[in-house]
């Protein structure tokens, strides 16, 4: 009977170190280098025919930065540490359904930037990312829920800028392009 307790203490030893084994690998997160305090936000390059977009961009990106409170934001590069800059290349407006009078239902719009962060102290480009992405579907205004364009446009930017803020902090893959193939070419 000490001989079958012992066992099943053994086998239970046993599985309980095979689970603990089992868990999952997690790289480390790469953040900044600890010397980038101040980072400065560039007006982004508008490649596009929508005015101010560059400017809402900015000033959305700026407030993700400022909630985070890590970092002093700065205006002028040259009392950053590091900045972030970029070109939004495409803003595309599709309807993607329509009415019984031929009238748009839905729409998608779609902006696609480029981005990096350059380390100003030791002049290197830390990351670039091509071909950021970020598409929203909406109903139109005179449906119930819908969305003007301009409040489409406001969420869109909001969430690029959010996504800029965590390529920014969280570092590589944590936000990635879209394939040059999706691209639309010019």
């Amino acid at each position: 009977m000490n001989k079958n307790k012992f066992s099943m203490i053994y086998l239970l030893f046993c599985f309980i170190i095979i689970l603990y084994s089992c868990q999952s690998y997690q790289p480390s997160v790469k953040i900044l280098p600890a010397h980038i305090k101040n980072i400065s936000i560039q007006p982004f390059e508008n490649q596009t025919n929508i005015l101010g977009l560059e400017e809402k961009l900015k000033f959305e990106t700026i407030n993700e930065f400022l909630k985070d409170g890590r970092f002093n934001i700065v205006s002028e590069i040259d009392n950053s540490d590091g900045y972030v800059t970029g070109k939004i290349l495409y803003y595309i407006l599709q309807p993607t359904s329509y009415g019984a009078n031929y009238e748009p239902q839905q729409y998608k719009l779609r902006v696609i930037l480029n981005l990096s962060f350059v380390d100003r102290v030791k002049n290197i480009t830390l990351w670039e990312e091509p071909n950021i992405e970020e598409v929203l579907f909406y109903s139109a205004p005179t449906l119930p829920g819908g969305l003007t364009e301009e409040e489409a446009k406001n969420i869109i930017l909001t969430n690029i800028a959010k996504k800029i803020y965590i390529r920014t902090i969280e570092g590589f893959g944590s936000v990635t392009g879209t394939s040059p193939k999706k691209v639309p070419q010019k």
